[in-house]
């Protein structure tokens, strides 16, 4: 799910040098906490959050075969 996550906002963002991911296994769940320069926050984000909204369902729909919640966190 990291790779997921890293490949989509590396291909949105005008830095993807700048892109950094942290994640944490919980015992039901994954914390993901993706870093993205601030002049990129804009892109990752989306009007009305509807890019941040597709990242989400797509990652979580990856995360249904491991029986896990993701939660995605956008710094």
């Amino acid at each position: 799910m990291r790779e997921v996550v890293e490949i989509l906002a590396k291909a949105l963002v005008d830095n993807p040098d700048k892109v950094s991911i942290n994640m944490v296994e919980r015992e039901k769940s994954f914390l993901i906490e993706l870093k993205v320069a601030p002049e990129d926050m804009g892109k990752v984000i989306g009007k009305q959050g509807r890019i941040a909204k597709a990242i989400r369902t797509v990652v979580k729909a990856a995360a249904t075969k491991q029986k896990k919640k993701v939660i995605i966190e956008i710094i």
